[in-house]
């Protein structure tokens, strides 16, 4: 199963589309777990298995399943402490009967030549960054001293960070909560809590009656930074799936308005404020098109969670980097332009906007504010806590990667 989520990536479709048209939900836990652990480690590690796999093959292979299932084999011989033949045997069974005999041979192959394959591939460039070379150009050139470390940090398996929803607890007290169910957590911000393992969030104790919420720790400063006060008027102008629209409204009293484009992914946003008990103007609408959707009134604060290259969350979707493609980049900036200049003309005299993606490339980011900031004469940035810096947060431990602009209106 695997093999058919690997190979619905490596022909474009995303790994969370993947996943679904793998219908996992009608197998145990035990086999979902292995295949989403499989699935995103191939995808971590593709650089170093392709290397591997280019060298025991004597000519590409012709099927895409045969490929895929080679790698999600590859992958736990190389990264898991599954047993070598079950893993091999495993996959014979698994093969289309023409390829039986190929793959037995590749597996056991590998198996033989193992020290030296790996040797090999971890002194090629993708074999030791496993990111498209494209990818490392641009990070070694926006990151002098730094591209090394953010690779590093994007192969990590993500941190679980839960926020706590102050209406209805403490952070102390969501702590016992914690620890009283065996769930070990360290304070990572200050309504963020990380737990030391990631556990099913049916497990963690208050999310379902909405004492807590999962939210990266770095996608917590949004709601912090917008100065938030009762009574205001609020757009999330880009909501689904809803983290920051729930975090906003934990945090003043609001008439906020949640616009995203897509009605199913709307919908998420209800969800997640109906766990919360937080209620919002849901308005399905193009952000960048406000003559579809506003009502003419002014916002005293906009959020513009923009559409982005999501190259600051790899580690939680490990398929974004071999999905994109450089001129994707050149087209979110396109259309992240667009958004800014659109939403800019829906803010009130003194309001304030923030720009947020959850991106590490500084043409979506620092270059896009510069460019807007030159582009309106009524626009000031305004500077960020000192723990920010310039607003781009990197993948580290304790978070992902995020930029953040902070704008307001003379």
């Amino acid at each position: 199963m695997a093999a058919d989520v690997v190979s619905g990536v490596l022909h474009g479709q995303t790994l969370t589309l993947s996943l679904e048209a793998a219908r996992l939900d009608s197998h145990s836990p035990s086999i979902q777990g292995a295949v989403r652990d499989i699935s995103y480690g191939v995808l971590r590690y593709r650089g170093e298995l392709e290397v591997v796999l280019d060298r025991l093959l004597q000519k590409p292979l012709d099927d895409g399943y045969t490929h895929a299932l080679l790698l999600a084999a590859l992958y736990q011989l190389v990264h898991t402490r599954a047993a070598p033949h079950a893993v091999v045997n495993n996959a014979v069974e698994a093969a289309p009967r023409k390829f039986r005999n190929l793959v037995n041979a590749v597996l056991r192959n590998y198996q033989r030549r193992q020290e030296e394959l790996l040797a090999a591939a971890r002194i090629t460039a993708e074999g030791r960054t496993n990111h498209p070379q494209w990818w490392v150009k641009k990070l070694k050139a926006a990151y002098p001293g730094k591209w090394e470390g953010i690779l590093s940090a994007s192969q990590l398996h993500p941190p679980m960070t839960l926020r706590v929803n102050r209406r209805k607890s403490t952070v102390e007290k969501a702590q016992a909560e914690l620890q009283a169910s065996n769930i070990a957590s360290r304070r990572t911000g200050s309504w963020a809590l990380t737990l030391d393992k990631p556990v099913p969030v049916a497990q963690v104790p208050g999310f379902a009656e909405g004492r807590v919420s999962v939210q990266d720790a770095g996608a917590q400063w949004a709601a912090m930074l917008l100065d938030l006060k009762d009574g205001q008027r609020v757009l999330d102008a880009c909501a689904a799936p809803g983290g920051k629209t729930g975090h906003m409204l934990e945090t003043a009293s609001l008439e906020l308005t949640a616009l995203d484009i897509d009605q199913a992914r709307l919908d998420r946003v209800r969800q997640n404020l109906e766990r919360l008990g937080l209620a919002a103007k849901l308005k399905k609408g193009d952000a960048a098109h406000p003559e579809t959707w506003w009502d003419g009134r002014c916002f005293d604060r906009i959020l513009a969670d923009v559409p982005c290259s999501a190259s600051g969350v790899v580690r939680r979707n490990p398929d974004i980097k071999w999905l994109r493609r450089p001129e994707d980049i050149r087209k979110f900036v396109r259309q992240q332009a667009n958004i800014l200049d659109a939403l800019w003309q829906t803010l009130a005299p003194g309001g304030k906007l923030l720009y947020v993606t959850c991106s590490i490339f500084p043409e979506e980011n620092v270059h896009q504010i510069q460019s807007f900031v030159a582009r309106h004469a009524d626009a000031n940035r305004l500077a960020l806590p000192e723990k920010l810096g310039d607003g781009q947060l990197l993948p580290d431990d304790d978070c992902d990667g995020f930029f953040f602009a902070l704008l307001q209106r003379a």
